[in-house]
């Protein structure tokens, strides 16, 4: 019997939220979990192990963030001479629909609203979400699955090692400045550090594929992801069965969560 393994792309609902701050915990040096809950999680959509969502952060010296307006066609812009909503995208870590909790690993990599910000959060502080759009749910009967990511992604990583099953081969980099940033995780991954000179796209574009049929799953920043897509596409590996994004990209400070170009 032949195993159909489709990816289908789930479609939910917007729905903008305010949530408030409920705990923050230190994961590493420059990693810190923020936990958000409240009455308005409830009906909160979550499917796979990238979600994401576009968190709302408050101006400096602000309470509550400039929340988005919705219309037929997604977001609207603002009237003339409102503020702007400042947002940046993150990947949901980990959603208890009981509790009202939702959880958000900031990398504290630079100065932008969102590592500032979770730099001194505290409880009691408010912020806005918007998402998740859309679920890509991913079959977990492939033969292998090949994960990669740098530490703005290692919070979809994480997931991904907790969905897979047991059994599953799976081949999974995580690189990370140094060995401080190490995060406990599932199941086994080779951590790459780049103050030895590890990275992604040298160890992924060194690797022979395994034989069958694997999904691969890579992001992280989006220069250096171009070799790794170069790879896989002379490997004439199935394009359904990749997922190749940029998380960021050096130099620019706000790239929408997928930056997955055709060259």
């Amino acid at each position: 019997m032949i195993t159909a393994r489709e990816v289908e792309l789930v479609w939910h609902d917007l729905t903008p939220r305010l949530l408030e701050v409920r705990r923050v915990e230190r994961l590493s040096p420059r990693m810190v979990r923020v936990t958000f809950g409240g009455e308005q999680l409830d009906g909160f959509c979550y499917g796979a192990p990238d979600d994401h969502v576009k968190v709302f952060f408050p101006e400096p010296g602000a309470d509550l963030p400039v929340m988005p307006t919705l219309g037929e066609e997604g977001l609207e812009p603002p009237p003339p001479g409102a503020p702007l909503p400042i947002f940046r995208d993150y990947t949901v870590r980990y959603v208890r629909a009981g509790q009202r909790e939702l959880d958000i690993d900031f990398a504290l990599h630079g100065h932008g609203p969102g590592a500032s910000w979770a730099a001194q959060a505290t409880p009691g502080q408010r912020l806005g979400i918007l998402g998740p759009r859309g679920s890509t749910v991913v079959p977990l009967t492939f033969d292998w699955y090949l994960l990669g990511a740098d530490e703005t992604a290692l919070p979809a990583l994480a997931a991904w090692l907790e969905r897979l099953p047991a059994d599953a081969t799976v081949i999974a980099f995580a690189e990370v400045a140094d060995a401080a940033e190490e995060q406990p995780v599932s199941r086994p991954v080779t951590w790459l550090h780049r103050d030895r000179g590890d990275s992604l796209q040298k160890t992924i574009t060194e690797l022979e594929l395994p034989e069958g049929d694997g999904y691969i799953w890579v992001a992280g920043e989006a220069t250096g992801l171009k070799p790794i897509r170069r790879h896989v596409r002379a490997k004439n590996h199935n394009r359904n069965w990749v997922e190749i994004d940029g998380y960021w990209k050096r130099g620019v400070e706000n790239l929408d969560h997928h930056e997955d170009d055709d060259e």
